[in-house]
């Protein structure tokens, strides 16, 4: 599946990956995938090792893997972990030269998310009277993107189960594509909430999690920034900012920059 941070490119047609990707990354802020959809941007994150002190003195695995504490759930149950890392590696996924949503962490940039203020939506207007108003005016509705997320998870695996007889993150490739399908389409039938501006709502989370700081649980090794050799968080560019090439460097993320 594939998505863009601007508007749908197609709704419907089934686009299968090609090894073009990444110069489709670096031209466009377009993600390729399987299915072209409408919104923004375990070995989720390979530990790294360290080289043993004395190499005749043998180590555990537990002593040469580097923990990364950013890798912990702080909203999401096992189960909705499960769906939503399964429901975004099909929104952005990995072929034979670069990452996917899984790798890159994206489900864990999810549930912190929602453990905080965009969850809560702590910073917006949640008061009645709620009348369903324009496309432009966005969500109107009592819901908190927590508790959407919720619903439309639970609504997820009762489609696979009805349709498939399986969980979600159990189902074939396919399978999951044609579920997701399902409600970007509106043809799952959610009584309090609607499926097509959940799968909105996750295809846009999904490509913030590719592309936003590491320190937010995404973009693992910052190899989303890598794809488009975006330099990340840089403290200053004075070097390089009268250059007229261009001049590709390693990105910076913010805990680089955080002082303990």
């Amino acid at each position: 599946m594939a998505d863009s941070k601007h508007d749908p490119t197609n709704h419907n047609e089934q686009q299968p990956l090609s090894s073009s990707r990444r110069n489709f990354l670096k031209g466009t802020g377009l993600a390729v995938g399987g299915l072209i959809v409408g919104g923004v941007v375990g070995n989720l994150i390979r530990p790294t090792t360290k080289e043993p002190t004395n190499p005749s003195v043998p180590t555990s695995p537990e002593a040469t893997t580097a923990v990364n504490y950013n890798q912990a759930l702080m909203y999401f149950s096992q189960e909705q972990f499960k769906i939503v890392d399964a429901a975004t590696e099909r929104i952005f996924p990995k072929d034979d030269q670069l990452p996917g949503a899984q790798e890159l962490g994206v489900a864990y940039f999810i549930d912190h998310q929602l453990a905080g203020e965009w969850g809560m939506n702590g910073r917006e207007y949640m008061q009645g009277p709620f009348f369903v108003g324009e496309v432009t005016q966005g969500y109107q509705g009592h819901l908190r993107r927590r508790e959407i997320f919720e619903i439309a998870l639970r609504e997820i695996q009762n489609y696979s189960n009805e349709k498939y007889q399986k969980d979600f993150p159990k189902l074939s490739a396919e399978e999951q594509d044609a579920v997701l399908k399902a409600f970007q389409n509106d043809e799952a039938k959610l009584t309090t909430i609607s499926a097509s501006a959940f799968f909105k709502m996750l295809v846009s989370s999904t490509m913030e999690g590719v592309y936003a700081d590491p320190l937010y649980g995404g973009n693992g090794n910052m190899n989303g920034w890598k794809m488009k050799n975006f330099p990340g968080n840089q403290m200053a560019y004075t070097e390089i900012i009268e250059k007229e090439e261009f001049v590709k460097i390693p990105p910076v993320s913010l805990r680089e920059h955080m002082v303990l």
